[in-house]
């Protein structure tokens, strides 16, 4: 059971309402967030739920199935549009999202970061602290790459989201990024996720490698019952007995996710796949499925590239894919 509180209520009437729940042995749990406030109570047997929403505290009252309540589609039939300044993702237009996997130098940043502004794409990706398989690889830029990322997206109206790895990173970080980024490999962090629902800016979880559509649920709604209902969620592969491509992009994912919450859902083809000349077909099979929006590598020389070079876009490819995009949303086929 979820119970929206009225913003201009009473202490004596919150205090009513909630010894009324006690009384039912109805645990419950406060969530207070930027937007709304809630208690989340857990039912243990039937009740008629007019006998909550006609309290004085009450706004509204649903029952909700399932452990993942706050992110659930069952008390939250219209789904959730997140505000990234003036943007909104999951307005009913796919947004994208494009970038390198690594930022690699001043000048590499300036020159995508352009180009993403010629070719009307508001967010650029690109980690600038990079969770690696091997400890000898490229581990990013860090904090003082990311402040010069931030700068020159900035001055060309550019949006940045970028990956944080562990919740000592997020005061640092907070100035310089407009949507955090959740990676595979901390999906179930959930010290970080708990954290990130302590900020007022966009969370994007993306699906663990190994996680069920479940697992990803709970991820988000740790974050959303730490106060940040400002989450996206990410379909980015799985790892499967498949050897022929780096990941299983799990399309039936996206209408299960959006059919089960509200919040929006975007694609990551690039991991998705981990084939180059692939990602653009994964990428219109994305938003076909139902995606918001798609997360898509590119690199000015993907064969140079110091990560992921072997599923990056190139730019030419990159504007071929965006050009099927806009035909796409002009047309409004899917």
């Amino acid at each position: 059971m979820i119970i929206q509180l009225k913003e201009n209520r009473t202490k004596d009437a919150q205090k009513e309402l909630e010894s009324t729940l006690e009384q039912f042995d109805i645990q419950f749990y406060p969530v207070n967030t930027q937007l709304k406030s809630y208690l989340v109570g857990l039912l243990k047997k039937e009740l008629d739920l007019r006998h909550i929403g006609a309290m004085e505290a009450v706004e509204d009252v649903h029952r909700v199935f399932g452990k993942h309540k706050l992110v659930s589609a069952d008390w939250k039939r219209t789904g959730s549009s997140i505000a990234v300044n003036d943007l909104e993702i999951g307005n009913g237009k796919a947004i994208m999202m494009a970038g390198p996997c690594s930022i690699e130098s001043e000048e590499q940043v300036d020159l995508i970061a352009s180009y993403l502004k010629e070719q009307g794409i508001p967010i650029m990706r690109g980690g600038a602290f990079k969770p690696r398989t091997s400890p000898y690889s490229f581990r990013g830029l860090g904090l003082e790459g990311l402040k010069m990322f931030h700068s020159i997206c900035k001055s060309k109206g550019i949006k940045v989201i970028t990956e944080v790895m562990e919740s000592s990173q997020i005061e640092h970080m907070y100035p310089y990024v407009d949507i955090f980024q959740v990676g595979a490999r901390n999906s179930q962090n959930f010290n970080l996720l708990e954290a990130l629902g302590k900020v007022d800016k966009p969370v994007l979880i993306k699906r663990g490698i190994s996680g069920s559509i479940d697992e990803l649920l709970y991820s988000a709604e740790y974050v959303f019952h730490k106060g940040n209902e400002r989450i996206i969620l990410c379909e980015r592969g799985i790892r499967s007995f498949e050897s022929a491509y780096r990941n299983t992009l799990d399309l039936n994912a996206v209408p299960i996710l959006k059919e089960k919450s509200h919040l929006p859902v975007i694609v990551d083809p690039s991991h998705g796949i981990g084939i180059r000349k692939h990602v653009p077909k994964m990428s219109l099979a994305g938003l076909a499925a139902g995606a918001d929006g798609l997360i898509v590598e590119i690199h000015e020389e993907p064969e140079r590239a110091f990560t992921d070079g072997q599923q990056s876009l190139s730019l030419n490819e990159f504007s071929l894919l965006n050009q099927k995009v806009q035909q796409i949303q002009d047309l409004n086929l899917f």
